[in-house]
């Protein structure tokens, strides 16, 4: 394939090889799309390492956040790889570890009981105990699936995922409701959440629907979106155990840098530290 443009077999056994490893179905997704992006930015021109950087210097005059620079560049590195052409991996870009989060972007938990009360009044109730169960337990929403009536039964899931497997306790209030909305519903076996065709929920699917609670709720939509409940739930864990070890075991973290991440002060409780040390006369 030496100086050969990217064809579709390539990106085909690309997915194959991402879905071999077990990626996450949002992992997944994201790569593909960032590897079809190089791909057709690309076209029938070389592919070297030379090509590669270009794409990189291209994206960062793009106005892109670093991290989403940085997971294109890992999509792509992933993506020569597995057509055995390693000389063309980049570096991704290099930036000063974050001393907080943007506050603008963080859902609070009043705001999270307002998105609650919407799809409740919008009665919504199967979105209601979407939102509940990630915010309650600090799974991932592609989790949901281990969800399911024999757990909730038993009060006790194993999750799976990237090759690991972690126990969550599910909360007693949170059980009783998901065992009634799963009886109202017929579900006495296998996945609690199901769509109108049949057992499980698309992410894409728990997106849109959060989102249209938006206005209703009156919570800014930027803030909305599955993964910040989890971010929610490590918050609030944190703050009653104050245990980051034990946090990142529930959360599924195979480091603790990754669990300081969801841990990090807003810019606000940041500004509050600098003035209480009152070093300006």
């Amino acid at each position: 394939m030496t100086n050969a443009s990217i064809r579709d077999t390539d990106l085909k056994r690309y997915e194959q090889l991402l879905r071999r490893a077990e990626k996450a179905p949002a992992t997944v997704e994201s790569y593909l799309r960032s590897a079809r992006k190089f791909s057709a930015w690309l076209g029938s021109r070389k592919l070297d390492r030379q090509a590669a950087a270009d794409w990189k210097s291209e994206l960062m005059s793009s106005g892109l956040a670093v991290a989403t620079i940085n997971t294109r560049i890992a999509a792509l590195n992933a993506l020569v790889e597995s057509m055995g052409r390693e000389e063309c991996k980049i570096k991704p870009l290099r930036r000063q570890r974050r001393m907080f989060r943007d506050e603008r972007r963080e859902l609070t938990r009043r705001e999270y009981e307002r998105l609650v009360e919407a799809a409740r009044s919008s009665r919504n109730e199967r979105l209601v105990l979407v939102m509940e169960t990630i915010c309650a337990t600090g799974i991932r929403v592609s989790e949901l699936q281990f969800i399911t009536f024999e757990r909730v039964t038993d009060g006790i899931a194993e999750i799976s995922l990237k090759g690991k497997v972690r126990t969550i306790l599910l909360p007693g209030r949170l059980r009783r409701k998901l065992l009634r909305y799963a009886r109202a519903h017929g579900v006495t076996q296998g996945e609690v959440f199901r769509s109108k065709n049949g057992p499980g929920l698309s992410r894409k699917q728990i997106w849109a629907e959060m989102k249209a609670l938006c206005r209703r709720a009156g919570v800014d939509a930027e803030k909305v979106y599955p993964h910040n409940l989890r971010h929610l739930f490590a918050r609030e864990f944190y703050g009653e155990c104050r245990d980051v070890v034990k946090l990142a075991d529930v959360l599924g973290h195979s480091s603790l840098e990754t669990t300081r991440i969801y841990l990090m002060t807003t810019g606000a409780e940041h500004r509050a530290v600098l003035e209480r040390m009152k070093l300006i006369s």
